[in-house]
């Protein structure tokens, strides 16, 4: 194929105050990266728009260096090798690799994984059977040390943790599996096509009574997508020897007043575990959950939704979009 002289990317323009918008960010065009020893080029096919992104906009210590302003963003992103100066890559490989939010990238041969888009479509890679879905299974199974019985409730629960989150307690034998979601339509999807027990919209009222109301027995573990005012109720409703997993606050990202739970001391009375985790650190897990949550889907008892915004143009739009909640499952952009 002949490749172009320039490509397009996306750079970080400025840092958002509060909720992101459209000027934070600017399409660029840079002439086709060089290819050196070691490196693939990569037409990128896929991106992913994930809620960690926001944290990197800002400029304090985090545990991933911060975006630079001026620069390109990066992400989990799926493409086609279209020249290769490694071995065991060949052009034509479709690869995962972490160079979103541009069309061509020079991508490492060492942080480059083949995937087979026959087994799965090429947006799993980056949702159900990649970083989203591991770090539910992770968060879940060795965070959380969920076991069969437990009344579970996740946050987030529509999108692309939270759906996975929820299907793998229902699977491994939960005896109750709660959600919460951001509208009606969420909640209708979480227990009608994903099998969750009970869910609720918590724009319907404090999330302390909508949870209290779905699980009158209390829950033994709490998926944590969302923080603040979700992580109060789920203190207030679990039981004694209660864990939680905490993935995320994304009820805190787009705020300079971040709000935590007020009620943090019943944790000692309960004997409550709380324990935030990064899904590297669970990489041991990781031929089970392909085994495990592979085998659910091809067997169809596991479901997954994506949500797809085409052109890499409108990639802002659609990180804002899933900020904002507006996606049902994985975030995606085709390009």
């Amino acid at each position: 194929m002949t490749l172009p002289s320039t490509a397009r990317e996306i750079h970080l323009a400025s840092r958002p105050e509060g909720f992101p918008t459209r000027e934070n960010f600017e399409l660029v065009d840079v002439p086709l990266p060089d290819v050196a020893d070691g490196q693939l080029l990569v037409r990128n096919l896929v991106m992913s728009v994930d809620p960690y992104m926001r944290g990197r906009m800002n400029a304090g210590k985090s545990y991933v260096e911060p975006y630079g302003v001026g620069e390109a963003l990066t992400g989990g992103a799926v493409g086609e090798v279209v020249a290769s100066n490694a071995p065991g890559f060949d052009v034509g490989d479709t690869v995962l690799h972490g160079l979103g939010w541009r069309e061509y990238a020079a991508v490492d041969a060492a942080d480059a994984t083949k995937v087979d888009p026959a087994a799965a479509p090429v947006g799993a890679y980056l949702g159900v059977l990649g970083m989203p879905g591991m770090t539910a299974y992770a968060g879940l199974l060795d965070v959380a040390a969920f076991k069969e019985g437990d009344v579970v409730f996740v946050s987030g629960a529509a999108g692309a943790v939270g759906q996975v989150a929820g299907q793998v307690a229902r699977l491994r034998g939960a005896k109750r599996v709660i959600g919460s979601a951001g509208s009606d339509a969420k909640v209708k999807y979480l227990v009608d096509e994903l099998g969750f027990d009970a869910a609720f919209n918590y724009k319907d009222g404090p999330v302390a009574d909508l949870l209290a109301e779905a699980a009158p027995d209390g829950i033994d573990v709490y998926f944590d997508n969302v923080g603040g005012e979700h992580l109060e109720a789920a203190i207030a409703s679990l039981n004694n020897h209660g864990r939680v997993a905490i993935c995320g606050s994304i009820s805190n990202y787009n705020t300079t007043t971040p709000a935590g739970p007020r009620n943090l001391g019943l944790a000692v009375g309960k004997r409550l575990s709380l324990r935030g985790f990064i899904i590297w650190d669970h990489e041991h897990l990781r031929e089970a959950f392909v085994r495990e949550v592979g085998g659910w889907i091809a067997s169809g008892e596991l479901r997954y939704r994506e949500t797809v915004t085409e052109g890499l143009d409108r990639a802002p739009e659609a990180f804002i979009g899933m900020l904002r909640g507006e996606n049902l499952g994985k975030a995606l952009v085709t390009l």
